[in-house]
């Protein structure tokens, strides 16, 4: 009888952990609200404000491809969250930042609108603790 082969996850995987466990919740947790969310404002309201509900839905993705990288772990797993946490930043302090300065442009909120505030800040804070992770938990060479 043959023996099975199964790969083995990543150690830099976020399920290896506990606290890697929480970060991949509240990652895909985002995931799913932000793309639910954006999913029902562009299908029933698109035309009040078509540019925070697109922003929405590229949160939506950036949050599913942080997830799945962080969930797969290695180096492909590791590239996938590092670009997506770092686009999730630079998205959260953009728009923050946009949303404030300009109100006109965001007549409705986004996930990123004044910096997360919507979501508790949440939005702000998890790309650092995204790109910590991924730091911290880089493989020896």
């Amino acid at each position: 009888m043959p023996e099975e082969t199964t790969a083995a996850r990543p150690s830099d995987a976020a399920l290896g952990s506990g606290a890697g466990r929480v970060l991949l919740l509240v990652y895909g947790i985002f995931a799913l609200s932000a793309s639910a969310r954006a999913l029902v404002q562009i299908t029933t309201h698109f035309d009040e404000a078509p540019l925070a509900y697109l922003l929405s839905a590229m949160a939506g993705l950036v949050y599913i491809a942080a997830t799945v990288g962080l969930a797969r772990g290695g180096p492909r797993g590791r590239r996938i969250a590092l670009i997506s946490c770092t686009i999730e930043l630079i998205g959260v302090l953009v728009i923050g930042t946009l949303s404030i300065l300009d109100q006109g442009d965001f007549p409705d909120a986004t996930v990123w609108s004044n910096f997360g505030s919507g979501y508790g800040y949440v939005p702000l804070v998890l790309p650092f603790v995204g790109l910590w992770w991924i730091w911290r938990h880089k493989p020896a060479e």
